[in-house]
């Protein structure tokens, strides 16, 4: 639940927040499949809602629907959610995970530089790990990353995130 408080500033500039019942900042504007806000009143595409408890095998397979749809942004959440809910062991693949998908995200909003960045950086952050029980293709992804961050990088052409979704693995989730 979010709701917008209109509040003075020091300056005494008149502006709006949006806060959730517990008062923390919240923005509730509408936003579009790659996470990008909309204008208020605009069709959205549903939020992943936060702080979600899944299995590991559950958070694979919500995470590739998510990125299948096109949706990386909310893939994206979902691995956050693994990150900061499962055991630490763990938060370095859900981490360099996140990360990837963040990358796929902003290369799909034509943001080539945040785009490669983060893609290289959540394979580095994942290069190594075992993906073990989760069923994660760990070398599979930090090559999937490394060719879309050079494809990026070098201007290629625009970025499509549901035709350039990554399969997370291997055929075990």
């Amino acid at each position: 639940m979010h709701a917008r408080v209109i509040g003075e500033g020091q300056d005494g500039v008149v502006n709006a927040r949006d806060r959730d019942v517990d008062g923390r900042a919240r923005s509730a504007r509408p936003r579009d499949g790659l996470g990008r806000p909309l204008p208020y009143g605009e069709a959205g595409v549903e939020r992943q809602p936060e702080g979600v408890v899944r299995s590991s095998g559950e958070t694979v397979r919500e995470a590739q629907r998510l990125l299948d749809a096109g949706m990386p942004f909310h893939a994206h959440e979902v691995f956050e959610d693994a990150w900061k809910s499962g055991p630490e062991a763990a938060a370095p693949l859900w981490r360099g995970l996140a990360q990837l998908a963040v990358g796929l995200t902003h290369a799909a909003r034509g943001n080539a530089v945040g785009g490669a960045r983060l893609l290289r950086r959540g394979a580095a952050g994942i290069e190594g790990l075992d993906g073990g029980p989760y069923g994660v293709d760990v070398p599979g992804l930090v090559r999937w990353a490394g060719e879309l961050a050079g494809r990026v990088a070098d201007g290629g052409p625009a970025v499509d995130a549901a035709r350039e979704a990554p399969r997370l693995g291997e055929g075990k989730v």
